[in-house]
């Protein structure tokens, strides 16, 4: 698989200045309209709604004119009245369709959020495992909100400072040419005084917004490993507390630094574009009240040109900075793109058919694997040192791995820790595909069948328990969501966790907490197998489910994991001598090749690897 190396990169482009609507590819543009195209009714209000707005921008200082000209001078006090009771409807209406624009634009740019939000969440979900273990999870977090946000400025600027500007600032200008053209021209020839200092300082501020968001995630990511159980623990136990907050501490001050920094540009545009208005003002009254005295037009008429002259450089200074704006906000567009446009590498068949109900048989034809490569299953980015991704992992990890578990039995796999086990138990549950051969289960390739129907058949339960942060019942429930509580009570029960049901003060309510922490490693493990149960799938798989617990909690344990194997097919990589002794096959694995096969009686007698490794590792539990 390909990672888009030809696309351009829009970092690139904003930091050097070079970005403009040309810099834009065809491609990346439909896609931006793409998640406009569903707002088009909101898009065509705002438009609407944005012209008349234009129209009374114009209509006030119009109405200001006739007040001067054609009430105040002439003393016409019923016309004054009139007048100004217009121009308070007017300025009424005008708020009313600014509060109606505003909604309408932030209306469409959160209807963008969501889009963009929940196809890269159901995409990241597609995401074989080796993604997640090459990604740092903060980074990921902060695709799905920072980045997302960004992204949706794209198309808010485009609306607010594209859009409704050029439409309020053409209209400024054709009423000024017909008061007159002298003040007009005058106007515009002090625009690049807005221009000048908005698209320097602009542009500046964009670079530090960028900064300001990669810190942002840096930090974000920090807080995310940290704060976790694992995360803490690990903190306290080599009790380095002082560096983690000197650490925290020197990206905090990364942030505020370029808080002030923002602030003071902000500040720096903001003062000097007032001051530039004020000179312009200044400068049109001037020269619009010698012409005036001179009779060229009227008092009204100054009035006027000078109230449309502000109205006119605030659009104009948004128009000047807003490329600048858009590819800043690109860069978030294609930060979520390099998302979306990577590929699951284990992908549903078109003609996917369901696994086999009932008792089923697993079958290893001539398997070899290797683990995928960064460039297969990763974003660069999203990695904490892209600088240090491998490209390709050439390491053989499986060679011709051939193995049949029949129906209801049981498969024992042995051998020394990097021998390939557990990522045999990875490719039952397809969180890979083989490089070649084929697994099957019910005698279908497990790449012709369907997603949900293979999660129905294969349960697994691994010697770290994965809980989520809510309630018994509900992390039972994510293995059934139908479940009653009856039901889950059985599954507890056979998990033989019903004396600590019945002493859990809130029943299937209470917290687990984060992974499951407030609960000891047996009960985690036993959950974790309650919930297998409820699930009640054909085909079982225990990575060591027992490896880490105290004798008390293994024996409870192995008692719940009797009921899981009952009548099941299952595949246990095995630490325990009574589980290599139940088993109806056992497979000595070495160095990603099976080296030895047959029962617990036949291996011993052979003196090999098996014999080897039941002296060291399972004849001590005879004892």
């Amino acid at each position: 698989m390909t990672m888009m190396s030809g696309r351009p990169s829009y970092r690139a482009l904003v930091n050097d200045g070079s970005a403009s609507g040309q810099d834009l590819p065809a491609g990346i543009t439909r896609r931006i309209i793409s998640y406009a195209r569903p707002h088009w009714r909101a898009i065509l209000l705002f438009l609407l709604v944005t012209s008349v707005s234009a129209a009374i921008v114009v209509a006030n200082p119009l109405l200001l004119k006739a007040v001067i000209d054609r009430g105040i001078i002439p003393g016409d006090t019923s016309l004054v009245v009139g007048l100004a009771v217009a121009a308070g409807v007017l300025a009424l209406l005008e708020g009313v369709l600014a509060l109606t624009g505003r909604w309408l634009s932030s209306r469409i740019g959160e209807g963008v959020i969501y889009a963009l939000r929940t196809q890269v969440h159901t995409h990241v979900q597609k995401m074989p495992l080796a993604f997640f273990t090459r990604t740092q999870t903060g980074s990921l977090i902060s695709r799905l909100n920072t980045d997302v946000v960004g992204a949706q400025r794209a198309i808010t600027s485009v609306l607010q400072s594209v859009v409704s500007n050029l439409i309020s600032a053409t209209a400024v200008i054709i009423t000024m040419l017909a008061l007159s053209w002298q003040v007009t021209l005058l106007a515009l020839a002090l625009v690049p005084l807005f221009l000048v200092p908005a698209k320097l300082i602009g542009r500046r501020l964009a670079h530090i917004s960028r900064d300001a968001m990669d810190t942002n995630a840096d930090m974000s990511s920090l807080m995310t490993e940290r704060f976790n159980v694992g995360g803490a623990m690990l903190v306290k136990l080599y009790g380095r507390p002082e560096d983690e907050s000197a650490g925290f501490a020197r990206r905090a001050g990364r942030v505020r630094d370029l808080g002030v920094r923002q602030a003071v540009y902000g500040g720096l545009l903001f003062t000097m574009l007032g001051t530039v208005t004020a000179l312009a003002t200044a400068m049109v009254y001037g020269v619009g009240g010698v012409l005036a005295a001179g009779g060229a037009f009227e008092v009204g008429t100054l009035v006027a040109l000078t109230t449309l002259m502000v109205r006119l450089y605030g659009p104009v200074t948004s128009l000047s900075n807003v490329h600048v704006e858009i590819m800043t906000a690109l860069v978030s567009f294609d930060r979520v793109f390099e998302i979306l446009d990577l590929e699951p590498a284990i992908k549903e068949s078109p003609d996917a058919r369901p696994v086999p109900s009932g008792p089923v048989g697993v079958e290893f034809d001539n398997v070899s694997f290797r683990y995928p490569g960064a460039e297969e299953t990763s974003v660069a980015s999203l990695e904490l040192s892209p600088r240090g991704r491998s490209g390709t992992d050439d390491t053989q990890v499986l060679s011709g791995v051939s193995l049949r578990a029949e129906p209801g039995t049981m498969v024992a796999l042995v051998g020394p820790s990097g021998a390939g086990k557990t990522t045999l138990t990875h490719l039952v549950s397809r969180l890979y595909d083989p490089t070649e051969g084929a697994v099957r289960i019910g005698g279908l390739d497990l790449r012709e069948a369907t997603a949900e129907s293979l999660r129905e058949a294969v349960g697994v339960v691994t010697q770290d328990a994965q809980l989520f942060h809510d309630t018994v019942g509900a992390n039972l429930r994510y293995a059934k969501p139908g479940a009653t509580e009856e039901e889950m009570a059985a599954a507890l029960r056979m998990a033989r966790l019903g004396p600590l049901l019945e002493q859990l003060p809130d029943g299937l309510e209470t917290m687990v907490g984060d992974r499951g922490y407030r609960l000891s490693g047996g009960e985690k493990q036993r959950l974790a197998i309650a919930r297998l149960l409820l699930r009640s799938p054909s085909v079982v798989v225990l990575d060591e489910a027992t490896a880490h617990l105290d004798s008390e909690s293994e024996a409870a344990v192995q008692e719940a994991l009797a009921e899981v194997l009952a009548g099941r097919t299952s595949l246990v990589i095995a630490h325990r001598l009574a589980t290599v002794r139940e088993a109806d096959q056992i497979l000595v694995l070495e160095d990603g090749r099976i080296l030895e096969r047959g029962t617990h009686e036949e291996l011993l007698g052979r003196g090999g690897l098996y014999t080897a490794l039941y002296r060291t590792q399972f004849a001590p539990q005879d004892h």
